[in-house]
């Protein structure tokens, strides 16, 4: 989609560790809450883990991404 993910890095839960509550905390199908992340609304998605997809397939996963995420930010406002 023309991201720039190289300036970017994964950050493990110690960086949330006493850290603002956020309006929501989503989880992708994993089943965990993560208690170091506080937050108003924990949401969990469900979406299939894509490593195993094929190209296709990780598209419609990453376009499902998309619009849960539009529709969670149109609902918190």
């Amino acid at each position: 989609l023309g991201y720039d993910l190289s300036v970017h890095e994964s950050k493990g839960l110690d960086a949330f560790n006493d850290g603002p509550e956020f309006d929501a905390a989503v989880t992708m199908g994993c089943g965990d809450e993560c208690p170091r992340v506080r937050a108003k609304r924990r949401v969990d998605w469900q979406i299939p883990d894509p490593r195993e997809m094929s190209p296709e397939e990780f598209r419609q996963v990453r376009d499902l991404i998309e619009t849960k995420v539009k529709t969670l930010l149109a609902e918190l406002g």
